[in-house]
């Protein structure tokens, strides 16, 4: 299917679409016109990477998932990887095993999270202390009803 359909049927842009495929998320059959041309299969593939951005997760993120979903055998691809209980755990080389690298991604992104709402909140009560009563008597004087009438 052309890219219109294609995205369309995602629930994307073209332009989107085209976007994930620069960043290494899609790679896009070309026909012999140099038409970029779609599969049911990749569609499948696009609505997962809209989930995942959608989830919190940043491109390099997905590209990181996709990664290691491409990297897993063919038998094994089917299974939701985010969700798989067991791990197979490091390899030989000491590097972390297909099934914790989504893991591994998840976890990263959650603590990068987490550290940035703590840090917000830190700044809100701050700005709350520090304000929050000019900014009280600043509504007050904001307030119609409160406000002389023009004479």
């Amino acid at each position: 299917m052309r890219i219109g359909d294609a995205a369309a049927a995602a629930g994307l842009t073209p332009r989107a679409l085209r976007y994930y495929e620069e960043r290494g998320l899609l790679t896009a059959h070309r026909t012999s016109s140099g038409h970029r041309d779609y599969t049911a299969e990749d569609v499948r593939h696009l609505r997962a990477v809209r989930e995942l951005l959608t989830a919190g997760l940043t491109i390099e993120d997905v590209r990181a998932l996709v990664s290691a979903i491409e990297a897993l055998p063919a038998n094994r691809r089917d299974r939701p990887a985010l969700s798989e209980p067991r791990t197979d755990g490091p390899r030989a080389d000491g590097e972390p095993g297909l099934c914790t690298v989504p893991n591994m991604i998840v976890r990263r992104r959650l603590a990068y999270l987490d550290e940035r709402i703590e840090r917000l909140t830190e700044l809100r009560d701050g700005l709350a202390q520090r304000v929050g009563g000019p900014l009280r008597d600043l509504g007050r004087d904001l307030d119609p009803a409160r406000t002389p009438a023009a004479g």
